[in-house]
């Protein structure tokens, strides 16, 4: 089985989100993430969380990697699956999953 990373790319940061949400729209989005978590199972091996550019990033950025997952799956066609309906989808953004390769002689 292999894992991978999950980026959860957006047009705008994930502290500028959380930010800018009402309480009530800040519950409705945990409570789509938790309904997704629930679907995945034991696909997830790290739910994750919420992340921040540091300083000194490039400010005129104009994509963020707002958060990010580790799953795992059995194939392609699985880690399509699992992604399947995800809120961030849902909400304009974009997935981007990397494979995490073995070391070799570890």
């Amino acid at each position: 089985m292999s894992k991978y990373l999950v980026l959860y790319r957006s047009n705008v940061s994930a502290a500028e989100q959380m930010q800018n949400a009402d309480p009530e729209a800040g519950a409705e989005s945990m409570k789509a993430w938790m309904e997704w978590a629930q679907r995945a199972g034991d696909a997830i091996v790290d739910l994750g969380s919420p992340t921040q550019t540091v300083d000194g990033a490039d400010p005129g950025a104009t994509s963020f990697i707002g958060g990010y997952s580790i799953v795992q799956a059995e194939s392609l066609d699985a880690l399509t699956a699992i992604f399947d309906g995800h809120p961030h989808l849902a909400w304009g953004g974009t997935i981007e999953a990397l494979e995490l390769l073995e070391i070799p002689g570890m």
